[in-house]
């Protein structure tokens, strides 16, 4: 099945100023001074090869994902705040037929960490998956020592499905990894942008008490 036939690709989501739009070859420069600024940050949670590999230049990374996302097997979105690329969120894994799911995974700047975006950036993208794409479930596998990330998926009431061991190789070894999922069942009225906006509100009138 091709990305090109009712899988919601390419598609471009928003919420206030942050954005998710497809990655594209323009965005070199920029995605390779975030990157490059927050490597040591990055290196605990990011996959690696088990064997040493060549990196890959940005426009064959590119050209490789947007062939997979034509497939249908991928959704590579880069995250945009004030205009600005502040991270990157891959929908991969799509597996159609009788399972229709996929997973999750995303990596944020340092310098906008804890600012609540990645929550948003992450409902955005399943409300999309379990909504218009066709999808049936989405699953975010996280390290057990990454509470950032930890955080993220609780707040919009992933269901922890419990622990994967051995699951990714992660800076030089396999690392458990515990795995959240939802199915589109699962999804509250408006979807979890509009947990997100009832949990701002919420801060919001706190913050004012």
């Amino acid at each position: 099945m091709s990305a090109g036939a009712g899988t919601g690709w390419p598609a471009t989501l928003r919420e206030g100023a942050l954005e998710l739009r497809p990655i594209r070859r323009r965005d070199r420069v920029e995605w390779l001074e975030v990157r490059g600024r927050n490597l040591d940050w990055l290196a605990p949670w990011e996959a690696t090869p088990p064997r040493q590999a060549q990196p890959i230049a940005f426009p064959t990374m590119v050209r490789n994902l947007r062939r997979q996302a034509r497939q249908g097997r991928i959704m590579p979105f880069v995250m945009t705040h004030q205009g600005r690329l502040v991270g990157q969120l891959t929908v991969g894994g799509i597996t159609w037929g009788s399972l229709c799911a996929a997973h999750v995974g995303y990596w944020i700047d340092s310098r906008v960490a804890g600012r609540g975006l990645m929550p948003i950036a992450l409902a955005l993208a399943t409300d999309h998956c379990l909504t218009r794409t066709g999808l049936h479930r989405i699953e975010v596998n996280i390290r057990p020592e990454n509470t950032a990330s930890l955080r993220v998926v609780e707040k919009l009431g992933f269901r922890d499905e419990g622990l994967r061991l051995a699951y990714l190789h992660i800076a030089g070894d396999w690392r458990d990894h515990r795995t959240f999922a939802m199915i589109a069942d699962e999804l509250p009225p408006g979807g979890l942008i509009a947990r997100v906006r009832a949990m701002q509100s919420q801060q919001s009138h706190s913050s004012q008490d």
